[in-house]
Order: C-alpha cells, then structure tokens, then sequence
C-alpha cells in the first residue's frame, strides 16, 4: 500500500484523530488488514463490525502484533485506560472505499495504470487469475487474493497496489442493485469485463432480470475512453452493448455473426483434449490468429479464456503474447475444477467453491467427458440462494445426472433432497443416487466403494462445505485429518 499517514486518513475518511494519533498526526502506515492476525509493523489495522464478531475485539491483538494505528468505529482502549491511536469514522467499510478510491487517484497521478473490472455470475476468479497471470509478464499487477469481490474485498485489494503498479485487476460481484456501481465509483475501471448472467442469487435480487440490471452496472460506469468486454454468448450480457459510451468488444466461440456491428474476439474450432483442457484457435479482430491450449479443466473454461483475452487486447497486450500468456495456465485459486490422481487410480475434481445451476451443469458435462470409459461418481451439495427455485433448480440437475449417464450419484444435505429425488424420478434406480444428510455419510460411502480408475467430482455452493471434503478424499486420508478451517470471507459476492 501506498504511505498514509493519520492525518491523511482523517482528512480521506472524515474521521476523528484519536490516543497518540490526535498529538501526533504524522503516524505512518504502509499496509491495511481487516485481520488481526496480518497485523505488523507500520500496519492500520481497520476494526470491521462482522457478521459473526467484532472488529473492535481485536484492536489491543492488532497492536501487539504491531500495527501503528486502527480505523474504528469508536474509541478502543487497553487494559490502562489509554485509547490507541488511530481515526474513528461513522463506517469503517464506508471508510475503506473512501481510502481505496484516493489511493486509486494518487496510483493513477504517479504513473500509468489500466484497472480492470470483472463481474458475471460464474467465472469472476479463474477470468481474474488467468488475466493476472497474463498481465504480470507484462508490467507490476495486482490481482485479489481468492475471491475477494465485495465492498470489503475490493478495497483490500486496492490496499495491495503501490506506486509502479501498472496493472490493476478487481474483481466485482453484487448482492443486490446498486452494489457494482458503488464499487465501480471506487476503482473507475478502464475495462469493464462481464462473463455471464446465470440463475444463482436469482431469489436475493429478486429474478434473473435484476441480476442482468446489476451486472449491466459495470459497463454504464464506463468512459467513451474506455472499453466493455462482452460475452457475445450470453444474450442479456450481449444486450449490455446500449447501455454503455464505451467501446465494445465482445468474444464469442459461435461461427455466427454476432449482432451489433462491435470488434469480436472468437475461439475457432473449440474443443477439449483428452484431459478435458480447452483447446482452440484464437481470432482476433485483426484477423490474427493463434492457438490457445489451456491448461483448465472443462469446455466452460473457453469463455473465461476469452474473456481474459479480450481484457488484455482491449489493454494494449498483443495478440501473439495473449496466446502465449493463457495456454497452459491452470486453475491458481483453491477448488476451482482442481484435479488430483491419486496414487491408487482414482481421479478427483474439486469443484466445490461455488455452486449455481450453470456451473454445475458444466461441472458435470466435465465429469461426463473425462469419465468415459471410467466409473463417475457426482457428490453434489446444495446449491444456496435460489430462492423459490431452489426446488425446481435442484430436480432439474438430479435429471441431468442420469441423462448424462453419470454413474454414481451421492446427494448431501436435507436441502438438496430434491436433486436425489430428480434423479430417481428420472430412472436412476437401486444404489445409482444416494441421499445422505452429512459429508462424513458421503465419506463413507467413498472410502468404501471408490475403486482404481474411478473419477469423482465435488459439486456445492462454499456454504455446503464439500471441498473439504473433496480435499479428504483427494489426500485419500480419514476425517480426522481433514481441515475445517475455512479461508476468511472479506466481502466476497456473486
């Protein structure tokens, strides 16, 4: 993070100098956390009132630890009575995009800096790591950590660029209207990348019409400057080209003709290779072309490929290095497809993050493919925030098991019960679909049935728990061994 000091703090946030802070205004801080633990010398440590705990609980922590001020929401004081130093503002979230977006100002009076956007219903965090992997051979790039997308993960990201910074990737996802725009008004993104409008969340916003009009938020906040990456594939993301000043470049893997007159980026003759990997010729608007052989798991990883191609031509990066850059990249995020063949001859692909109807249908179109010749086995959990068509969503994905001949189906957790019912009432019979309540039922089933040559895919939303799971059986060892220490949710969003 760029330096700061208190009064500079003050003066962003509109906040209080309070303890040591308020005679000495000079304090210095060179990163920020909302952590306690990533607290260390010349740290502010930013108290955020949480879902489960308090912030401010963790202040006299963060000074041990030896950070040199904090950003509270009220005087904090030791065990002496004295108040630590540090700036008491009415919102220490609101204050963190009020710091995010002066740091953002300052990056960009220093020196040249391209920031990036990227949101879409699925795809947000492979899209960002294969464009961070690619723009990092090109200039200093600062990318999210996981899948920190919301209005305290956007900022702790911008906390990490520093003057140099040339590339900025951030990664932007909603919980209702509004909240893109809010986190566009902080980065001002020079490129706008939208992946896909899908069903998840769809009961949180209210229909699969106002996620769209969400989503849609990302390219209005665009300058005639600037440039959208659209998914030419996806008609409400392709009908996003009227709502935006900016140029636009939209990628498709069609043949056809896309509406609109803009510049396309197109994969030509896309298919997977043996292992499953995207594989295709890459057209540029230029005509150029070059060949694209991923190393990501599973066909929907073609229009995160393009996606991320788009970003880095719409950014200057030429075509012959875009291709370089992509082919054989693979998944840099934890549970995202990620593939183990274990020593016995069985094969795992944890893809148990995120769950929503789209994802799990191409999860499972992966597993189909990868599996031929080979016993599939699909554990699935629940796939949250449907809303109303939770039930509806859940039997339709239990057909889709059968019709795709996958061999062995396991269903965990009562919200999922309708996904094993749709499989039954779809002809699955006898052992074929099995319903449990837990992940430690599933275990046992796995470690007693799993043979040489199987292939095994985890499948659910975060909240559902199955990639540790999926880590167990990865490792092949007992439950006891497994973690359940989740990484820190900081904002993340659909």
């Amino acid at each position: 993070m760029i330096e700061l000091n208190a009064a500079e703090i003050a003066a962003i946030t509109g906040g209080e100098l309070v303890g040591a802070a308020a005679s000495d205004p000079s304090i210095p801080v060179t990163s920020a956390t909302t952590d306690s633990r990533e607290a260390g010398p010349a740290a502010l440590f930013i108290a955020k009132p949480g879902e489960f705990s308090d912030g401010h609980l963790f202040v006299e922590r963060a000074f041990e630890a030896g950070a040199a001020l904090a950003l509270t929401e009220r005087p904090v004081t030791g065990a002496d009575g004295t108040v630590f130093p540090g700036i008491v503002v009415p919102d220490a979230v609101a204050a963190m995009g009020q710091m995010a977006a002066e740091i953002i100002r300052r990056l960009r009076a220093d020196g040249p800096l391209t920031v990036i956007g990227i949101t879409g219903s699925a795809g947000k965090t492979t899209t960002k790591d294969l464009l961070a992997g690619l723009l990092g051979t090109h200039g200093n790039t600062v990318a999210p950590v996981g899948s920190y997308n919301g209005e305290v993960g956007v900022p702790l990201t911008i906390f990490n660029a520093g003057y140099g910074t040339r590339y900025l990737v951030v990664e932007m996802g909603a919980t209702g209207i509004g909240h893109i725009t809010y986190l566009a008004d902080i980065v001002r993104p020079d490129i706008g990348v939208v992946l896909c409008v899908g069903t998840a969340h769809a009961g949180e916003f209210g229909g699969v019409e106002n996620i769209a009009r969400a989503k849609g938020e990302m390219v209005e906040a665009l300058s005639p400057e600037g440039t959208a990456v659209l998914n030419g594939d996806d008609i409400r993301v392709a009908a996003m080209d009227k709502r935006t000043t900016a140029k636009v470049l939209s990628f498709t893997s069609s043949t056809d003709e896309l509406p609109g007159n803009h510049a396309t980026l197109r994969a030509v003759d896309a298919r997977t290779d043996g292992q499953g990997r995207p594989v295709f010729t890459l057209e540029f608007p230029t005509g150029e072309r070059h060949r694209v052989e991923s190393g990501l798991i599973g066909a929907h990883h073609t229009a995160n490929l393009l996606a991320a191609a788009g970003a880095a031509f719409a950014a200057g990066i030429s075509p012959a290095d875009i291709a370089a850059g992509l082919s054989g990249q693979k998944a840099a995020s934890r549970w995202r497809m990620e593939r183990t063949d274990r020593a016995d001859g069985v094969t795992v692909i944890n893809d148990a993050y995120n769950a929503n109807p789209e994802s799990m249908r191409a999860a499972l179109r992966t597993l189909a493919e990868l599996g031929r010749g080979r016993r599939t086995w699909a554990v699935l959990g629940e796939m949250l925030e449907l809303g109303d068509d939770a039930v509806t969503e859940h039997d339709a994905i239990g057909r889709y098991v059968v019709r795709l001949n996958i061999s062995k189906l396991i269903v965990v957790g009562t919200g999922t019960r309708a996904l094993h019912t749709g499989a039954v009432m779809e002809g699955s019979w006898g052992d074929e679909s099995t319903f449990v309540q837990t992940p430690e039922e599933a275990e046992a089933i796995l470690e007693s049935s799993l043979e040489p040559g199987d292939i095994v895919l985890f499948k659910s939303s975060n909240g559902a728990g199955l990639r540790f799971l999926g880590d167990r059986i990865a490792l092949n060892t007992p439950t006891a061994a497994g973690s359940t220490q989740d990484e820190p949710n900081r904002g993340e969003a659909l």
